[in-house]
């Protein structure tokens, strides 16, 4: 892994000294390529290479003026490099070094990215581990269920970042993908072969087919692929704030000695982490739907999706890399209340266990209709009564006449109902470490 300490920030890729960076590799790549391939005299390629680097405030006089900011970058260069420039960009369309260039920073991004998952992963499957076997309520529409634990729900969320996982590589894979076959994609002035051999050097495979650009299907799909990782992290992150409130406190996040929650209520531990992976990860989920307004572009190409990605790409990878370390950190620290658990599960005084009463009746003998109707009876005056539901069942005739009071017993057996937990985690940890 990345050591999260040393690794480059995700900020620092989408730089305008970075961006130039990688475009100026992008050209000197070409050239190196066009001069093996006998195009470009070699000194003219080494010119490029060792003479060719950015000064950004030269970039911007210069586009003051021109209003592009493509030939505005290889003036500036060009005038670094001398008489030699004139082979400098030679074959290339602008979005031949762009499209290319930012396939490169998105690869750059993808594997920080690809780090932040893993690291979630691994502190969403310990804690599912160290949790596994404590029971918990299982709420349906926020309302009491069945039993189940609170290692399920980690178990859970650690299953579906692995979906995440493989959908995150599909698409950072789909995007490593270079272009440059010119004005329109017809390689008019270059050669497929020339293309092939520059986007290997850069690491980048060749798209198989472009207009003047890269399409943009596989930047929508990349920005869908962050919208599901965020839109989980929203998903745990829903959760713990429910589980924090004063009625449940069945977790909570970790509340350091010296922080505070309110400046007028001194009781105050708010959520703050959770509130914030929430907000953010709307985000990144509405630039989804930007992204896939750049789809559709005007014939070969226009540059109605350039100005958005230049917001929407470096935002949903920032965005996507804070979230997810926030969303480890919040795990890693999560503190659990197993007593507050099993005192909420035992709430109702066992309606939980309603249907595996149901089912025991049925077993007895009583008709399934009847036995709903004789559960339910006792269960909504339970609730409404805020009575104890297994003393009620447990003094009506109808039922212990066909049940003895070990089957009965048996029917409010909190280990019967998650006798299948270690199943669970066999099948979702089995085999895919």
């Amino acid at each position: 892994m990345i050591d999260r300490y040393t690794r480059p920030a995700m900020g620092h890729i989408w730089t305008e000294e970075n961006k130039y960076r990688i475009w100026l590799e992008v050209e000197a790549a070409t050239s190196d390529t066009l001069a093996e391939f006998g195009i470009v005299p070699p000194e003219a390629a080494r010119a490029i290479r060792e003479c060719g680097s950015i000064d950004i405030a030269r970039i911007q006089q210069i586009e003051a003026e021109v209003r592009h900011d493509v030939i505005a970058f290889t003036a500036a260069v060009a005038e670094k490099i001398g008489p030699e420039s004139r082979w400098l960009h030679y074959g290339l369309t602008s979005n031949d070094v762009v499209d290319t260039a930012q396939a490169l920073q998105l690869k750059a991004a993808s594997a920080i990215l690809r780090e932040d998952i893993l690291r979630l992963l691994e502190a969403l499957k310990r804690r599912a581990i160290e949790f596994q076997h404590t029971p918990t309520v299982g709420r349906t529409h926020g309302i009491h269920a069945e039993p189940t634990t609170f290692g399920l729900k980690l178990l859970n969320w650690y299953a579906e970042m692995q979906r995440n996982l493989k959908r995150f590589d599909m698409a950072a894979e789909d995007m490593r993908v270079g272009k440059i076959s010119g004005a329109v994609g017809t390689f008019g002035h270059l050669k497929p072969e020339h293309e092939a051999r520059i986007c290997e050097r850069l690491g980048l495979a060749p798209a198989p087919v472009a207009t003047q650009v890269i399409q943009r299907d596989r930047h929508a799909f990349y920005i869908g692929a962050l919208a599901l990782v965020t839109a989980t992290l929203d998903k745990i992150a829903v959760e713990i704030r429910h589980l924090q409130r004063t009625e449940l406190r069945e977790a909570e996040e970790y509340f350091s000695e010296k922080q505070k929650g309110s400046s007028a209520m001194p009781h105050k531990r708010n959520p703050i982490t959770s509130e914030q992976i929430s907000g953010l990860a709307r985000v990144v989920r509405a630039n989804q739907q930007a992204a896939l307004e750049n789809v559709a572009l005007w014939h070969e190409r226009d540059i109605s999706h350039s100005s958005v990605e230049r917001v929407i790409l470096p935002d949903s990878t920032i965005l996507a890399d804070y979230l997810l370390e926030k969303t480890t950190a919040l795990i890693d620290k999560l503190v659990v209340h197993p007593q507050r658990m099993l005192r909420n599960l035992e709430l109702t005084g066992g309606l939980i266990f309603s249907g595996q009463l149901l089912l025991e009746l049925a077993e007895a003998g009583m008709s399934r209709e009847d036995a709903y109707r004789l559960v339910q009876s006792h269960a909504m005056r339970a609730w409404q009564q805020d009575l104890n539901f297994r003393e009620e069942v447990s003094n009506d005739p109808e039922i212990t006449k066909l049940l003895t009071p070990e089957k009965l017993a048996h029917a409010f057996d909190l280990n019967r109902q998650l006798t299948n937990v270690d199943t669970i985690f066999a099948r979702v940890l089995d085999g895919r470490d």
